[in-house]
């Protein structure tokens, strides 16, 4: 397929995403500014060359200018993505391509269901109320304040102190599987690691990354490197917990903590400001207290991702801006029932590729 043709499609196929009052309204805004272009073309091109060059202005800023407006009136193309998927998945500081780019026990379960310059909406990172105004995130805590776990009490064989004990360490765990910021910016997890059980913490730094199989970095939220930077310091959060005491098939008496919390973070590309967008990250998890001083993962960051493209299966979070590639993934999932990814109980559909209502 030719250059043109390609770019034809491409526009053809984002117009398809939008109503025919949209369109009207996107068209009218994309010959205009075509208008304006084509007035300060070069005067040697001529006869048939120029009117080419013509048709690729007017697509070229046509595709452009519905991409700015997808922010306003498509805030559900950023969705939940799975990370069992499969496809490849581009480095996203390349620049906007207009076409396919070219080039068991111990273990947690976890599953994770472009803006173009010239928007005239302002992006996160520019809004004068701060990059979380008008999503529920705004009135949630920053960091480690939303944190909010059950008090301590005796319960299931083990003593105030013990269960008091635990709950501070899940408290850090929580902080340092989506708070540690070398964590997020795709390091090593050190902070989690070193707070896990040695039992799990051998499993975990058994499959750290591995290229298949079990990824044990889908137990923490870590963007993909070069893939974004945090607009600002602070992340929301929000959510809750309970505790309860339980017995297992070995007849072992212990204390239950259940975790459900957001994590809403303002992200942009690498010194890109213009792609501002938030991402929310949904832990849900279950983690038992033994008399011993073990704390076992039971469940962990089994919530899903909201924001993050669908066909990465490397554990990492790779954020979905409106002007990355397509993602086929989450082109499966469009007639489906959207989500709310504020809704701390909706019905969950592990695995399953999912557009989100708002970000």
């Amino acid at each position: 397929m030719s250059h043109g043709d390609d770019i034809d499609a491409r526009f053809a196929e984002l117009m398809e995403q939008f109503d025919q009052g949209d369109r009207r309204r996107m068209q009218a805004a994309a010959t205009k500014a075509a208008s304006k272009a084509s007035r300060q073309r070069h005067p040697s091109v001529r006869g048939h060359r120029r009117r080419r060059a013509w048709l690729a202005v007017w697509s070229v800023v046509a595709i452009v200018t519905v991409a700015g407006v997808m922010v306003t009136l498509q805030p559900d193309w950023l969705g939940a993505a799975s990370l069992e998927a499969t496809g490849p998945v581009p480095e996203e500081t390349a620049p906007v391509r207009m076409g396919p780019p070219s080039d068991g026990e111990g273990a947690a379960e976890g599953t994770a269901e472009g803006t173009v310059e010239a928007s005239a909406t302002p992006t996160v990172a520019q809004t004068p109320a701060g990059p979380f105004a008008g999503s529920p995130a705004e009135q949630y805590a920053d960091g480690e304040a939303g944190l909010v776990l059950p008090k301590a009490k005796a319960m299931g064989g083990l003593s105030k102190k013990q269960v008091a004990a635990g709950i501070d360490r899940v408290r850090e765990l929580l902080a340092a599987a989506h708070l540690d910021r070398p964590t997020l910016m795709g390091g090593k997890p050190k902070a989690f690691m070193k707070l896990l059980d040695p039992a799990q913490r051998a499993w975990f730094t058994e499959h750290l990354d591995r290229r298949k199989g079990d990824q044990a970095r889908r137990w923490v939220t870590s963007f993909a490197p070069k893939t974004a930077e945090l607009v600002t310091d602070v992340i929301k959060v929000h959510g809750k917990s309970s505790l309860a005491a339980f017995k297992d098939q070995a007849g072992r008496r212990g204390v239950k903590i259940k975790t459900n919390f957001l994590f809403v973070y303002a992200i942009q590309r690498p010194g890109q400001p213009h792609t501002s967008t938030r991402l929310i990250a949904h832990d849900i998890g279950e983690v038992l207290l033994y008399a011993n001083d073990v704390r076992w993962l039971r469940l962990w960051n089994n919530g899903g991702v909201t924001g993050a493209r669908c066909d990465a299966k490397d554990g990492f979070v790779h954020p979905a801006y409106v002007d990355s590639v397509p993602d086929e993934e989450q082109r499966k999932g469009r007639d489906k029932p959207r989500i709310d990814p504020y809704d701390l109980d909706r019905e969950r559909h592990p695995g399953e590729c999912r557009k989100a209502s708002r970000v």
